[in-house]
């Protein structure tokens, strides 16, 4: 068994700038998609005011007809999709799908009009390039999508231009590999510049989430700390469980006569043990719903939300009947150790009760009532 905080840092796939875990993936993905959702919003409100704004260039080269009302039209319809993908990410706040959906429209609707304007426009493509090669910046950097979906969009992008060009621009060969090498350039610098950014922001989200691990737990048996408990951990939980009328179990856990270990077998091998025993509570608890958190030096308590007296008794037994039946190894020698646990639930459906309060002070008066009547034994309590 490994600690909670021991796994490696995640890899990433550099070509696609994505964590090679889609779990990790969607941890990073979630934990920007509030600043993701504000740069998209920015982004599309800029562009399509630029988009409308450029509609000024097409009356002065082509003076007021039909094919200018056409490209009013087109520029108009470019920013209507923007402005309902403003409104799409309002309404689905937390979907991550629903932002790439917008990014990926948006970039698809500028790249298809400003290809239709280029056809009406057809006597202008050394300018049109100049603006293709603007277009294809904004969908690396400025439009915060998947790369893949953003390179996909621009590659498809700059060869429509290419072939527009090729048959309508009446351009002499040299002129359109001019263009044509501009662009893919332009294509691949943008690339390489997102590819830096994205992988940046992953570096950067592993690097925060190593430094905040390390701040909420224990380094030695990966558990909780106490500081974390009382700042967040316990009360986020009882919230919760009284906001949804659910039950509530802690167990505070103490391994027996560990002084005497520690004596015996010196400080390492009382690691160790806690060592040992902090996996063993791991391993039999919820990965993502329990929480482990080493309460003292040699004292645990576990959080089990939705969870009545009868499940944490039963956790607490099957817990100490699995440290006592097997000796710890440490180096050439067996260690036998055997713990005590103080077990008190709370049902907040039943009525409004103050006893939450009070919930650890219980479990740890259990944890006593356990050793004063022997040791290596469960107590249990029902609060409230």
């Amino acid at each position: 068994m490994s600690l909670p905080d021991s796994k490696p840092r995640p890899a990433m796939a550099a070509w696609r700038c994505e964590f090679q875990s889609s779990v990790d993936e969607l941890a990073f993905l979630r934990h920007h998609l509030a600043t993701t959702k504000g740069q998209l919003r920015v982004t599309l409100v800029i562009c399509s005011l630029v988009y409308l704004g450029f509609n000024i260039t097409d009356f002065i080269w082509l003076g007021y007809s039909s094919q200018t009302a056409l490209l009013a039209g087109v520029r108009l319809a470019v920013a209507l999709i923007a402005m309902g993908g403003i409104l799409m990410l309002r309404r689905r706040p937390d979907s991550i799908a629903t932002a790439r959906l917008v990014a990926s429209m948006a970039e698809l609707a500028a790249g298809c009009g400003f290809l239709l304007i280029t056809a009406l426009r057809s006597q202008e493509y050394a300018l049109h390039a100049i603006s293709m090669a603007i277009i294809i910046i904004v969908f690396y950097i400025y439009v915060p999508n998947r790369l893949l979906y953003s390179a996909s969009l621009a590659a498809l992008s700059t060869l429509g231009f290419i072939l527009l060009a090729a048959g309508m621009g009446k351009l002499r060969p040299v002129e359109l590999g001019t263009i044509a090498t501009m662009l893919t350039l332009t294509n691949l610098f943008g690339y390489v510049a997102a590819q830096r950014y994205q992988l940046l922001l992953r570096h950067e989200y592993t690097a925060q989430t190593v430094l905040k691990n390390l701040s909420i737990r224990d380094p030695l048996t990966g558990c909780y700390n106490r500081r974390y408990l009382h700042q967040q951990l316990l009360e986020t939980e009882i919230t919760r469980a009284q906001r949804y009328q659910l039950s509530l179990t802690v167990i505070m856990c103490d391994l027996d006569h560990f002084k005497l270990v520690n004596d015996r077998y010196g400080h390492h091998g009382g690691d160790a043990v806690l060592q040992h025993f902090a996996c063993l509570m791991h391993a039999l608890t919820r990965d993502g719903v329990d929480s482990v958190v080493r309460y003292g030096g040699e004292e645990f308590l576990l959080i089990l939300p939705e969870t009545d007296l009868a499940g944490g008794e039963l956790l607490a037994e099957r817990l100490r009947l699995a440290l006592s039946a097997q000796p710890i190894a440490y180096g050439d020698q067996q260690i036998s150790a055997t713990a005590s646990f103080g077990v008190a639930s709370i049902d907040f459906s039943r009525r409004s009760t103050s006893a939450h309060m009070n919930m650890i002070t219980a479990a740890d008066d259990m944890l006593y009532a356990a050793k004063n009547s022997g040791r290596d034994r469960v107590c249990c309590r029902q609060l409230g």
